[in-house]
C-alpha cells in the first residue's frame, strides 16, 4: 500500500505551520510539547510518500509565482533533494523529544521559542530540498540563517550572544557579498537558474566567466565550512547540544552541502565542471579544509568544540566528493551526506547527554565515564565509528565511494588525502572512548558516584542512531540507488 503524494509546497508548509502553533501554545506547556511531537509525523509520512513516485521517474512539482523572466519561486521533488529530506525528517522525529529532554532538565526558558524556531529550520530544509532552480534554494537558504539565530543565541548572555553574532554575520556575507552577484551574473548569461540534468553553463557560460562562479558559488554557500569561512560553525557552539546538533547533523552544514553539490551537478554538470581553471584549486581548498580542521580537532579538550572542527573537516569530504566532477565521487558525497547525519547526531546527542547527566563537556574529564553511561558511550562509539568510516557502520559505503571516485578520477594524492584524514579521525574520535571505557574513574570523587544515564528522553534517541548507523551499513543499498537517480 502505498503513501498518498502531496504537493511539495505542502510538505515545505508544514513546518511552519508547526511553528506558528508552537508558538501560538508557548504559554500552556502541555498542549506545546503535544504540537512539537504531532508535527514531525506527518511531514515525514508526506516524504516517505514521495519515494515511490521520484523512483519511478516521476518528479513531483509546483510552480508558486514567476518575478522576471527565468526566475521563478518553485519546487521540485528530485532524488537528491529527496534523500536530504529523508534524513532530516527521520532526525527530526528523534531531535524533538531529545531537544524537550535537554531542554527541561537543563532549565530553560523561553521553550516554545526555541521549538518554533527549531520547526522553521526544518521547513526552510524542505524548501532547500525541493527548489527547482537557484533562486528559491537561496531564499529557503537564508531563512535558514536567520532562523537559527536565535537557537544559537537562545540562552541570552554575552558569550552566547557573540557567537551567534559571528555565525550570521559570517553567513549573511558570504551569501549577499558572494553568492547573490554569482546569481545575478549566471541569470544574465545563462538566461536561467534552473537545475538542469548536465547544468545549465556549457555552451552558454566562457571556461574563464565559469571558472570566477565556480570560486563565488563555493564560497558564497558558506555553510558548506570551506576554510577560511568556516568559523561561524565553531562560533554557534555556544548554543545548546540540540541545537548543535541541529546544526550539524540535520539542518545547516547539510544545506550547505547539499547545496554544493546541487551546483555541481546541476548548474554547471560534471562535464563542464572538470573542464574549469579553478576546479583543481577549489578541489584541493577542500582537501586542505579536510586535513586541517582535523589537526585542530586533534587539540580540542572541549567536547563540543572537538566534535565541531570534525564537522567542518567532514563537510569537505562531501565538497571533495562534488569537485572530483566524475560520478562515482558526487554519489559518495550524496551518501557521506546522509551516513555522517546519523553518525554526528549520535556524538552530538551524546555530548548533550554527558553533559546533562554530570555536568562534564572535556574530553580530559571522561575517564571511567563508561562506567555510570555505559549505554550512551557505547553509542557514543558506534557514532565515531561512523564518522571515522569504518564497518558495521554506514560511514564505510560514502568513503569508499569517495575514495574509489577519487582514484577513478586519477586524483591519488586525494586518496591519501582520505586515508590520512580518516587515521586523524580515529585520533580524535577514539581517546573520548578510550578514557571512558579503559582509564580508571577518579577516586574519592562523590559527583562521579552520582552520576547516571540522562533521561529517557535524551538516552532513547540517541541509542537509536546508533543502532541506525549499523543498519544503513546491512541496508545501504537503497540509498545508494535513489542517490545514483540523482547523478547524472
Amino acid at each position: 500500500m502505498s503513501l498518498p503524494q502531496v504537493s511539495p509546497l505542502v510538505i515545505i508548509a508544514l513546518p511552519f505551520l508547526g511553528a506558528l502553533a508552537i508558538a501560538l501554545a508557548a504559554s500552556r506547556p502541555t498542549l506545546r510539547d503535544t504540537l512539537c511531537w504531532i508535527f514531525p509525523v506527518p511531514f515525514f509520512i508526506a516524504i516517505v510518500g514521495m519515494v515511490d513516485p521520484v523512483v519511478s521517474g516521476v518528479e513531483p512539482t509546483h510552480h508558486l509565482l514567476t518575478l522576471l523572466p527565468g526566475l521563478d519561486v518553485a519546487f521540485a521533488v528530485r532524488p537528491l533533494g529527496l534523500t536530504f529530506t529523508l534524513l532530516a525528517s527521520t532526525l527530526w522525529l528523534l531531535a524533538t523529544p531529545y531537544a524537550l529532554g535537554y531542554m527541561k532538565h537543563g532549565g530553560y526558558e523561553h521553550i516554545g521559542r526555541f521549538m518554533a524556531c527549531y520547526a522553521i529550520a526544518l521547513g526552510a530544509v524542505a524548501g532547500i530540498a525541493f527548489a527547482e532552480n537557484l533562486l528559491t534554494l537561496y531564499l529557503f537558504y537564508e531563512i535558514l540563517s536567520i532562523s537559527t539565530y536565535p537557537l544559537v543565541a537562545h540562552t541570552g548572555t554575552e558569550k552566547a550572544r557573540r557567537g551567534a553574532r559571528t555565525y550570521l554575520a559570517l553567513l549573511l556575507v558570504t551569501s549577499v557579498g558572494l553568492m547573490l552577484p554569482a546569481m545575478v551574473w549566471l541569470w544574465q548569461a545563462a538566461g536561467t537558474l534552473s537545475f538542469r540534468e548536465g547544468g545549465i553553463m556549457a555552451g552558454e557560460v566562457g571556461s574563464g566567466a565559469g571558472a570566477v562562479l565556480l570560486v563565488l558559488l563555493l564560497f558564497g554557500i558558506g555553510k558548506a565550512a570551506l576554510m577560511p569561512f568556516h568559523r561561524w560553525l565553531p562560533a554557534a557552539m555556544v548554543a545548546p547540544t540540540p541545537v548543535s546538533a541541529l546544526l550539524h547533523a540535520v539542518a545547516v552544514v547539510k544545506a550547505g552541502v547539499f547545496s554544493v553539490l546541487s551546483v555541481a551537478l546541476y548548474i554547471f554538470g560534471l562535464d563542464y565542471l572538470a573542464t574549469l581553471l579553478t576546479q583543481p584549486l577549489m578541489l584541493y581548498l577542500a582537501v586542505f579544509t579536510m586535513l586541517a580542521a582535523s589537526l585542530v580537532a586533534l587539540h580540542q579538550d572541549n567536547l563540543k568544540a572537538r566534535l565541531a572542527y570534525s564537522t567542518v573537516s567532514q563537510l569537505a569530504y562531501i565538497v571533495t566528493g562534488a569537485l572530483l566532477a566524475v560520478e562515482l565521487a558526487a554519489i559518495g558525497g550524496g551518501l557521506h551526506m546522509l551516513m555522517h547525519g546519523f553518525g554526528k547526531i549520535t556524538l552530538f546527542f551524546c555530548a548533550g547527554a554527558i553533559y546533562v547527566a554530570s555536568g562534564i563537556n572535556t574530553v580530559s574529564g571522561m575517564d571511567g565515564l563508561a562506567r555510570r553511561m555505559p549505554l550512551t558511550m557505547l553509542a557514543f562509539f558506534i557514532g565515531a565509528l561512523c564518522v571515522i568510516g569504518l564497518p558495521p557502520t554506514g560511514g564505510f559505503w560514502s568513503k569508499w565511494y569517495l575514495v574509489s571516485g577519487a582514484w577513478e578520477a586519477g586524483y591519488y594524492g586525494v586518496v591519501g588525502a582520505f586515508m590520512l584524514s580518516t587515521l586523524l579521525n580515529v585520533g580524535y574520535l577514539m581517546p573520548p572512548v578510550m578514557r571512558a571505557f579503559l582509564r580508571p574513574p577518579p577516586s574519592n570523587d562523590l559527583a562521579y558516584e552520582q552520576v547516571s544515564e540522562a533521561p529517557r528522553l535524551c538516552l532513547v534517541p540517541l541509542l537509536i542512531t546508533a543502532i541506525a548507523t549499523l543498519v544503513l551499513f546491512v541496508v545501504a543499498a537503497p540509498a545508494f540507488h535513489l542517490i545514483s537517480l540523482g547523478v547524472p
